[in-house]
Order: C-alpha cells, then structure tokens, then sequence
C-alpha cells in the first residue's frame, strides 16, 4: 500500500510566513496578510494534509487599523502559540517599510478559542519586526523580534532581541539582548524559539524573502546565548538549485506531531517556468524533519542543506478532509463568503452591504485603485496557475470619474481591471486598466477589433444604456484574456492577451519589495464623491490546473 503524502505547497496562493501550533490533535497555521482586511489567516487542520481557513482574528478597529499603509505594508509575520489554556497572536503592523527607516509596532492579543473574539491588544515594543512569543518550561514567557538598525554604515537586519514578557504586568520587562547576529548569508529574521533536551534551540530566516532565501538553526545552553550554528549548513533552502520547484524556502516553524515526529512549516514560492515571477506569491510549504544522533534538526534525507520536496510523508493520522469551497458564491448570506477579504479598513460598511439590494454585494464607489486609505474592492486570492473568474453586475453611471468591474489585483502598481464607465454623452462602455509594475506608466485599452498593444485611451466598445454586464477574467499561467457578455451566453473576448506575470512579487519597479500575492475580484470608484452604487450577483472561481495542491 501506498504511502499517504502530503502535496506541497500546503497553503496555495498568498499564505506567507508560517506560524503552526499544535493543540491535542488539532494543528491551526497562522499567515501574514499585509494590507487585506481583517488580519492574519489562521488555517486548522487534523491531518496535515488538508487545510480549511477557520479565523481572521484581527476583525475590528481596536486590533488593527490599516488606512494608510502603504503596499506590503499592515500585518507582517504573526506568530501562534498556546499556553495557559488560551491562544496568543503576536503580531506587527508595518506603517512604512521603503527606505533607510521602518515604522513597525508589535502586539499582543489572546483568545480562548481559535474563532472567537480576541482580546484587545497589548503594546509590546517596535524595535523591529518578525516578533514571536515563547513559553518556557519554568512558566516564563520570553520574547524576540528581528532589530531594525536605521544608521548608516550599520547593517539594517541587527540581529534578534530577547526581552522577558510579564502578563501579570502586560509589558516586556528586564534586560534587552542581542542573543544572535546571523550568519554570513545576513538579512536574519524570523526568530522563534524552542526547548528540547536541555538545548535552546532557535530557528530564524536568512538570505531575504527572496530566491537566495534560508533557514537557519542554532541552539544554546541558556537562552541568553551565545549560540552555536548548526555546523552542517541550512536547515532549508533552494538558493543553490534555481530548478526546483519550490524556490523562495524560507521563514519556518517546527512543531511535533502526537506521536513524536517533528515536521517544519516553511515560507515558498512557486515561479512561473522561465520567468522568475510567482503570481502567487509567498505560500505555505511542510517537511518532515529528523534528529541527528548529535541534536541537530535536518530535513528527513538530506545531509548538509535541507532541499525541499514537492511530496512529504504524511504522519500517522485519519484523514480528515473538508468541505470543498463552491465554485460559485451568491450574496445571499449576512456575511461575506470567507474566501473574500477587502483593503486595509476595519469600517467595512462604509463601502459595501450584503443587505442593501438582498442577494448582491452592493459596493459604494470610493478612491482609485491606487488609493492607501479608502477603497471599495472585496476579492479573493488566486490559489491555482490556471483558473476562470466571473461575475454578474449592475452599473449605471452618471460620469466618467465612476466605474466598476472585474480586477486582477496584486497592489496599487499591478493590477489588470476590466472595467465599465460612461463617456461624455452618457453612453456606457467597457475598457481595461492596466498598470503594470510602474505608478507612472499605465496603459487604457480601447477595445477594437485587431487592437493588439496598449494606445492611448479611446474606448469604442459601447453597452447598452441599462441592464446587467457580465465579466469574465481567464488566467493560464502568464496569459490573460478578459471577456464580456450582455445576456451571459454571448461573449466578446478582449482583442488583446495581457501579460499576467506582472501580477507578482517580483514584476515592477521597487523589486524585492512587495510580499503579497494576485487577488481577483470586484472593486467599484467614485472619484466625483458621489458613492456611486454597483451591485454584484454573483462570484465564481474555479480552477483548471492539476498543480493545486492537496485537492481534496
């Protein structure tokens, strides 16, 4: 009989970051989220295999405020862990990461149980980022982030600090330590702690976030250091085959399962074959893991390096598969569908109602698509290379400054939107957006027939004056063609293919800068200020490749 395997990656799509806890024989996986709204993802699992997302923890103002964050600004790499019969999310919300200096606040929040309502949050310092929180064997509680050094001639990436936590007191107290300053490779991040046979053992990310990306481990005696480095290389890493298929393997947690064995969770990515782009950006990997004789962690078959599998063996548990999410979602329910998040605001109902118009999402008009405080677009993340979206909308607008659509969305600099406006006259029309990697180049589509490179804005496609449009985006790996209809059975595809691979971490100017991944989904603009309404009746999204990982 056949191994079970677990299918990597784990969490498809936009799911950077990994912090896993283990609670009895549950195992709950925490992400970054960064400027999408409510914060953090917390996916649960019984069997390591599949995957069901079951909180947004960060759901309301007095946790987490965005507006005004920039792009791969909000929340960075939370950390989860259990204890004292409660969860604990230490989390950071980036106000500004560009440049020499970064504005990074961490915080605390706890909860009874993984979906209910989570405490409000307790400050803890920010001196960087990538905070984590460890429990000691005696009670204690200590905790380290990565130090962000702003001087010149200093490396920015510190080192990682280590401050004692005191609940009691709800504030970090005592001593300040630098207990580690990284290997050669640099840029060390990503600290979490852990305490195994007398060792100290902490694990922390090296390299960056990109394709030179490591994990690293080292252990001490006492928790203050010095600590050793594992003497046989990283613990994980892709940085020296450009060929596998799983780059970017990074920023990991451990944990065991009930029966003993140790498994790593780890950040990677997945580029597009010939191009070093990944639209769908940082994802979760697994690996199983294993003790050397001498207390070392190393990847299960690897000596030196840790290289990453595609197929991990699977641990000794039932299967426990999930309901699968339909291809369609209808309005029809109080609340949003949980695939579906929004932009940086905790006042959602400033900008969208499931109950103004029963069975739609109504989205009120607000800022561009490149506005940092007040957008009206709810979307979805892209979880498979090939896929099809669509929708059904009402629009009626009354000028040109109003429109409404189909977005294929990574940030304000990258996104592809299929869109409908009104001319001069007040004759309604369809048109594209692109704006592919640069603020300030950006190209208008006019759609005609032939038409095969941007040009200046001139659309010609008209619509009737009144009724319903249907909206179709066709993603095939670096490829995408949008497509229209007025009575959803005739179509008229776009005369021209976009290029989608600029929906990604590494496309555009600011390389190595962005951290999230592509969404697609329904956004509506009002730039007269006039919250001009358009009504959604449905959403679908379904895949079409067999790289999807874990289907159930």
């Amino acid at each position: 009989m056949r191994e079970p395997k677990i299918r990597n990656p784990i969490l498809p799509g936009f799911n950077p970051d990994p912090s896993i806890v283990r609670v009895g024989a549950d195992f709950y996986i925490a992400t970054s989220t960064f400027e999408w709204y409510p914060g953090v993802q917390i996916h649960h699992s019984k069997d390591l295999r599949h995957w069901r997302l079951a909180a947004r923890p960060l759901n309301r103002a007095a946790l987490l405020d965005m507006r005004g964050n920039p792009d791969s600004c909000g929340v960075w790499a939370p950390c989860l862990t259990h204890a004292d019969g409660q969860f604990w999310l230490i989390y950071t919300d980036v106000k500004r990461h560009r440049g020499q200096n970064k504005d990074t606040h961490n915080y605390l929040a706890t909860c009874a149980t993984i979906d209910g309502e989570w405490s409000d949050p307790v400050y803890m310092n920010s001196s960087g980022f990538d905070p984590s929180l460890f429990h000691d064997d005696d009670g204690r509680k200590w905790f380290v982030n990565m130090i962000w050094d702003y001087r010149p001639g200093r490396h920015p990436f510190g080192g990682v600090y280590l401050q004692e936590y005191d609940h009691d007191q709800r504030k970090l107290v005592g001593d300040i330590t630098n207990i580690f300053r990284g290997t050669a490779l640099g840029l060390t991040e990503a600290p979490h702690l852990y305490r195994r046979n007398g060792w100290y053992y902490l694990v922390t990310a090296e390299g960056g976030t990109g394709y030179n990306h490591a994990i690293t481990i080292a252990r001490s005696r006492d928790i203050r250091g010095p600590y050793e480095v594992d003497p046989q290389g990283y613990l994980l890493t892709s940085r020296n085959d450009r060929d596998l298929p799983l780059q970017r393997c990074g920023h990991g947690d451990l944990f065991d399962t009930p029966d003993g064995d140790t498994y790593l969770v780890h950040l990677c990515g997945r580029p597009l074959k010939g191009l070093r782009r990944c639209p769908l950006g940082r994802e979760t990997g697994l690996q199983k893991t294993r003790w050397s004789d001498d207390g070392w962690l190393r990847i299960e078959g690897a000596e030196g390096d840790g290289l990453p599998s595609l197929e991990v063996p699977a641990p000794d548990l039932p299967e426990h598969p999930w309901p699968v999410t339909p291809v369609r979602r209808d309005f029809d329910e109080p609340e949003l569908p949980p695939e579906f998040q929004w932009l940086r605001s905790p006042e959602p109902g400033r900008f969208m109602s499931l109950d103004a118009r029963p069975g739609h999402l109504r989205l009120l008009g607000k800022e561009s698509p490149g506005s940092w405080f007040e957008q009206a677009l709810v979307a979805r993340r892209q979880e498979a290379f090939v896929y099809r979206a669509e929708t059904r909308m009402d629009f009626a607008p009354d000028n040109f400054q109003q429109l409404a659509g189909l977005i294929c969305y990574y940030n304000a600099d990258k996104f592809h939107y299929l869109y409908v406006s009104v001319d001069e006259e007040g004759r309604r029309y369809i048109g594209i957006w692109s704006v592919e990697g640069n603020p300030d180049r950006f190209g208008f589509f006019p759609l005609r027939e032939g038409l095969t490179n941007p040009e200046t804005f001139d659309p010609r496609f008209q619509l009737p004056d009144a009724g319903p449009v249907w909206l179709r985006a066709e993603v095939d790996h670096q490829a995408l063609r949008f497509s229209w209809s007025t009575d959803g059975e005739r179509w008229q595809q776009a005369p021209v293919t976009l290029n989608y691979s600029l929906v990604s971490d590494e496309a555009g100017i600011g390389e190595g800068g962005s951290f999230t991944g592509a969404f697609v989904g329904m956004c509506c603009q009002d730039l007269s200020g006039q919250d001009c309404p358009a009504d959604f009746d449905w959403f679908d999204y379904e895949e079409h490749d067999n790289e999807r990982a874990n289907t159930p």
